[in-house]
């Protein structure tokens, strides 16, 4: 399955556009208040792709296992050394609200989620990043 992002404006309007093999979505984000770049900074959208990934496969693991979930709440921390530097430490922690299951089930579909997540464990087994020149 082939995912692009693409992101671009000028310095009062930001579009992103995405494309997962042929659906295609568009967000905007808010730019900076001056000096050009959007209002959110890469990291929080790291942060963001790691609690969208999870979220996302919570409700696609729970319909194969016929759980029914009531409400997620992920949150994701992580802590960014100076400019150029990797994040030293990434954590995220679920709250799930599912009624009419036992907790036992519950446990067993956040752990099954943390090992199938696919932004996580591309983050955790490394994947090369590189520089495409492209045309003007």
């Amino acid at each position: 399955m082939n995912i692009s992002a693409r992101l671009g404006g000028s310095s009062d309007t930001l579009k992103v556009d995405l494309d997962t093999a042929g659906n295609q979505k568009s967000l905007s984000l808010p730019p900076k208040p001056s000096g050009g770049g959007a209002a959110v900074n890469g990291g929080e959208m790291l942060l963001l792709a790691l609690a969208t990934c999870y979220y996302n496969d919570l409700y696609r693991e729970a319909v194969r296992r016929n759980l029914q979930i009531d409400r997620v709440e992920v949150t994701v921390n992580g802590v960014f050394g100076g400019e150029g530097e990797p994040a030293q430490h990434i954590s995220y922690g679920v709250r799930i609200t599912a009624d009419r299951h036992g907790e036992a089930d519950i446990d067993d579909l956040i752990r099954h989620v943390d090992r199938v997540a696919e932004i996580h464990n591309t983050l955790r087994q490394g994947i090369s990043v590189s520089l495409e020149p492209l045309r003007h």
